[in-house]
């Protein structure tokens, strides 16, 4: 039997007391919950625990954590909203690079069933380190921040592909030597795996200029590097709180005037309290520098989804202009 039970919410980083009823019930009032999509759990006398009577948690490599979702009014972009919907396909396949199964998630917007001959650009979005290749749309909403911004015209339909980012497991951030062969591997995975199969599966457009890669934090670090190194492939690229070695795109800051020639937008944002803000703010320094036009964003907030929501918001209307 619990003694002491705690909420722990992302809305307010708080652990709050929770008080128990005659009927041994655990309950807390939190007033004044701001909308948005939160994470939250229990710390049950010490030990941090899921909410056991909600199914919607977030998808991590080790998941310990709720998902409260407070609808905005009016909506937010991130919120479910009564326009057209487009799809989420899952997809098991065995990568060929890796020698084993694994997954990958691709949204499809609405009206692609409609019109057979139609193809569409592709966006590739990756996830954290802490994260899964569903966490986009179970936690992020990215489906549903695709379909409203489309819906009010703000976006161009696109097929989204997401990918899982942990091709050798999830690997501490301290292990450099690990990270570097987990990023040759993911690189790999992509570009003979997951982009072949998207391209059998699914109506592309098969134009450099209709390719884009982003993601956050990990997935960011990913998307900087491939797409940097492989800007025959994309033209479009994201950095949501992600950082890169200079010596990982080496060549493309080299190039500057071959680089500009064949980048559409290189959207780079971080939260002035991010702990990945110094890495940022160097790779800007030296963008500038060697003159490699990008776009810069300084944003509220910390390493986290309520930022990288809006991240994604702001980045997709950009896209295949």
């Amino acid at each position: 039997m619990a003694t002491k039970v705690l909420l722990r919410g992302q809305w307010d980083r708080q652990q709050v007391d929770m008080a128990k009823d005659a009927d041994g019930v655990w309950s807390v009032a939190v007033p004044q919950l701001k909308a948005g999509v939160w994470e939250y759990s229990f710390i049950v006398d010490g030990l941090s625990m899921i909410d056991p009577a909600n199914p919607t948690m977030k998808p991590q490599r080790n998941p310990n954590t709720s998902i409260l979702h407070v609808t905005g009014t009016p909506p937010n972009v991130w919120d479910f909203q009564d326009v057209p919907h487009g799809a989420v396909h899952q997809h098991i396949y065995l990568s060929k690079a890796l020698g084993r199964q694994r997954e990958a998630w691709v949204y499809t917007p609405p009206g692609y069933e409609a019109d057979a001959d139609k193809k569409y650009p592709l966006l590739v979005l990756q996830h954290g380190s802490g994260d899964r290749h569903e966490t986009w749309v179970v936690h992020g909403k990215a489906h549903w921040i695709l379909d409203n911004l489309i819906a009010a015209g703000k976006a161009k339909p696109m097929i989204v592909l997401m990918i899982d980012g942990h091709p050798q497991g999830q690997i501490p951030r301290e292990r450099a030597d690990k990270r570097s062969s987990s990023l040759a591997a993911f690189k790999k995975e992509l570009l003979e795996d997951a982009l072949p199969l998207a391209e059998s599966r699914y109506r592309l457009s098969t134009e450099r200029e209709q390719r884009a890669i982003a993601g956050l934090s990990m997935g960011g670090w990913q998307s900087l590097s491939t797409g940097m190194t492989h800007l025959d492939r994309f033209a479009w690229i994201g950095s949501f709180s992600g950082a890169v070695d200079e010596n990982e795109i080496k060549a493309a800051l080299d190039d500057a005037s071959g680089t500009n020639e064949k980048l559409k937008l290189l959207w780079i944002a971080c939260g002035e309290k991010d702990f990945l803000l110094d890495r940022n703010q160097q790779l800007i320094t030296i963008l500038k520098a060697r003159g490699i036009h990008h776009d810069w964003h300084l944003t509220p907030g910390d390493h986290s989804w309520p930022i990288w929501r809006d991240y994604l918001a702001d980045f997709a209307p950009k896209l295949f202009r």
